[in-house]
């Protein structure tokens, strides 16, 4: 049969139900899924290596026999790690493993067998090694002595030689020598006459984009790719070649003209018109006790001419910890009441709700406005209270938590939907509030600092602002790095905090101990630090306490009623506690750079000199290290976020179910920012030379746009 990029893997030459099992598992349901299973890495056999020429960071393959294997406990902990010695005439190198590939997999190894290492050299603890190299039988490779090789991602009951011949295939079938249905389209590419459901083409953008951004054809790319020339050029080995960019700018397309697309959708719709007065706003900024930053002022002059124009605003305000983003929220919020409308603020919890609340009141009711209050807690005759003076209008803004978006609320005139921390809430409660009004407009906040490479990607149907100053008179925080070994003059220092009348908060990656992780854990440090210290006030605070206990003892604590709160990582954004001034967190490595910034963010917030210290525990890698290094070194948000995004990759850095990414199979926000930038501006030409994706040689796109995004409407675009 002939094949075609749809055609279900098990079809293709070589394949079978069983294999066909196997790839699925790897995300390979057709032939054209195959084409896009890129190799991580390849593998230069051009020049021959010896382990006494590495140095670290060469990413290399070299000829070598096993010496032995053996494996070892991590720690105290359960986690084993397998280390495979290799050695030729130069020397001994070792090949560690922190997870076993697939079962079986170490077995394979006998000792003088011959074998072909490839990956990246390290320096471990002052000795060079590999982890995670990719390993193979010589006599399965030989053939290829002289070329670079791809390599694929290790898959149980898959060889590497096994995808090579498969790929074989597939680039013979879909590439070299095409169907003749396939043939008859290219021919004849975007000629009407010709049924363009035909055959699905690998090359799916309009030549226009391919030649302002001088990339080659899809086919030729990905042969290329999992055949390279012999001539390659080391951009073959860096991902960074011109068929590497032209995948990843597809990648990197199709997500932006998803988000160009929504965004043209929102400029369509009406919003109430706020008229652009800055009377109301310059009157309560004058009466406040300093003056607003540069950073605030743009970002709020943005906000006001945004919601000018007639459309729906959707503006992201971040900022880092204490800069200010809620002071312009609130100021906004003022603007749209001069003008007799509401406005809502959402956070994700009660605590973080009655915070904004006791701001606003602090800051809009001396000025004539009223500030309601509604959340979950509350008892039934109270919440009504609230509900019915929103429906007559006798709030202005009103402050709560989920129960801002219960069928019972009704606001008389919602203009202005305020949403704290907005990737705590999914799509369906956004939308829910949103229906309050006629088309409100929409102001996020988030307190984690985005790189602006990210936001452009997470947030792309969203205007973005971004408040980089401090306020004037903010103390920088001290962080240090400490190991176990200083654990008694860290408690010493905490005591004598406590004695000056500070607080303290002191955080745990865990609620209560494991069997499988060596790790201190909240419940356990909460009662052995009662023991030793009984004359300090302890409390007690995780996410496995019901709502209302939670509330408590953060009111204990803000109340001074507890002098050291005992946390797991619940505590990390919104809590406001001028008077705590020291923040101990244990076991630090665990946690990610962003993460422990925002924790460093609960102290700092008042007048007393503030303290940070990142406890390491034992065995910790060099890049844990490194993350307690980067953030004693600085304590700019977007500096940090930065180093975040590089070490951990997107996906992580937001939480994938957060981020709303799409799984990127070669694309890396980091290093390929150049080309998204490239994407993006192609993007919106494409809709502004055809809005609703009709023209001819924009099918494809149209089509994959549905496919990829699910019945994403496009009608009424144009």
């Amino acid at each position: 049969m002939a094949v075609r990029a749809d055609t279900p893997i098990q079809f293709l030459k070589g394949v079978g139900p069983k294999l066909g099992d196997v790839l699925r598992k790897r995300g390979v349901s057709t032939v054209g899924d195959l084409l896009h299973w890129y190799p991580r890495a390849y593998e230069d056999r051009r020049a021959a290596r010896s382990i006494s020429t590495l140095v670290p960071n060469e990413i290399v393959s070299l000829k070598a026999k096993v010496v032995g294997v053996k494996s070892y406990n991590l720690g105290r902990s359960r986690r084993k790690i397998y280390d495979v010695a290799i050695s030729d005439s130069s020397g001994v190198i070792h090949c560690k493993f922190f997870r076993t590939p697939y079962k079986g997999y170490f077995e394979r190894f006998q000792p003088q067998k011959e074998v072909r290492v490839s990956g990246k050299v390290l320096n471990y603890r002052g000795q060079i090694e590999f982890h995670h190299p990719d390993i193979q039988d010589i006599s399965d490779e030989e053939e290829n002595a002289d070329q670079l090789i791809p390599l694929y991602t290790e898959t149980e009951g898959l060889s590497p030689t096994k995808i090579r011949k498969l790929m074989q295939v597939a680039v013979k079938e879909l590439i070299d020598e095409p169907a003749p249905a396939r043939k008859d389209y290219a021919r004849k590419k975007y000629n009407e006459d010709v049924p363009l459901e035909e055959v699905e083409p690998l090359e799916k953008l309009p030549s226009w984009i391919l030649e302002k951004y001088d990339m080659p054809q899809m086919d030729q790319a990905l042969k290329d790719i999992h055949f390279p020339p012999k001539e390659a050029s080391q951009d073959f080995s860096r991902l960074s070649s011109a068929q590497h960019r032209r995948v990843i700018f597809e990648e990197f397309f199709w997500l932006e003209l998803y988000l160009a697309v929504k965004k043209s959708g929102l400029q369509k719709e009406s919003a109430p018109v706020i008229e652009a007065h800055f009377s109301e706003i310059k009157k309560i900024s004058e009466d406040l006790p300093f003056q607003l930053t540069h950073a605030q002022k743009k970002s709020l002059k943005q906000v006001i001419e945004d919601m000018a124009l007639g459309h729906p605003m959707h503006r992201l305000v971040q900022g880092d910890v204490g800069s200010g983003k809620t002071l312009v929220a609130l100021l906004s919020a003022a603007h749209v009441a001069a003008q007799k409308k509401q406005s809502a603020l959402m956070a994700p919890t009660e605590i973080l709700a009655e915070q904004h609340y006791k701001n606003a009141k602090k800051l809009l009711e001396p000025f004539g406005y009223k500030v309601g209050f509604l959340t979950g807690s509350q008892k039934a005759t109270e919440k009504n209270k609230v509900i019915e003076s929103l429906k007559n209008g006798e709030f202005d803004l009103c402050v709560g938590t989920h129960a801002l978006i219960q069928d019972t609320v009704e606001f008389k005139d919602l203009a202005l939907v305020i949403i704290d921390e907005q990737h705590r809430f999914g799509v369906h409660q956004r939308g829910r509030l949103k229906s309050k009004g006629r088309s409100p407009h929409f102001l996020v906040m988030t307190a984690t600092p985005i790189p602006r490479t990210l936001a452009m990607t997470v947030y792309g149907d969203l205007d973005v602002s971004i408040i980089d100053e401090m306020p004037p008179g903010r103390q920088p925080i001290v962080t240090r790095v400490v190991y176990e070994n200083k654990r008694s003059q860290v408690l010493g220092f905490l005591r004598q905090q406590i004695q000056k009348g500070r607080q303290a908060y002191v955080i745990y990656p865990l609620v209560e101990e494991s069997e499988k992780m060596d790790l201190k854990d909240a419940q356990s440090a909460f009662e052995n630090f009662r023991q030793q210290m009984s004359d300090v006030r302890f409390g007690l605070l995780h996410g496995k306490m019901k709502a209302e206990e939670k509330d408590q003892v953060m009111a204990d604590f803000r109340d001074h009623k507890i002098d050291v709160l005992i946390s797991t990582t619940v505590i990390e954004v919104g809590v406001d506690v001028p008077n705590a001034n020291l923040i101990l967190i244990e076991h630090s490595e665990r946690f990610g750079l962003s993460q422990l910034h925002q924790l460093r963010g609960r102290v700092g917030r008042g007048e007393h000199k503030s303290y940070c210290v990142l406890m390491l525990g034992r065995a910790v890698s060099d890049e844990s290290k490194e993350r307690a290094q980067i953030m004693a070194s600085t304590s700019d948000g977007f500096k940090i976020s930065e180093a975040d995004l590089e070490l951990r990759g997107p996906g992580e850095f937001l939480g994938t179910r957060q981020s709303g990414l799409p799984g990127f199979r070669m694309a890396n926000l980091v290093r390929d920012i150049q080309i998204l930038q490239q994407a993006r501006q192609a993007a919106f030409e494409v809709l502004k030379k055809d809005k609703s994706l009709s023209l001819n040689e924009n099918h494809y796109l149209q089509k994959e746009l549905l496919n990829q995004q699910g019945a994403t409407s496009l009608a009424g675009i144009g």
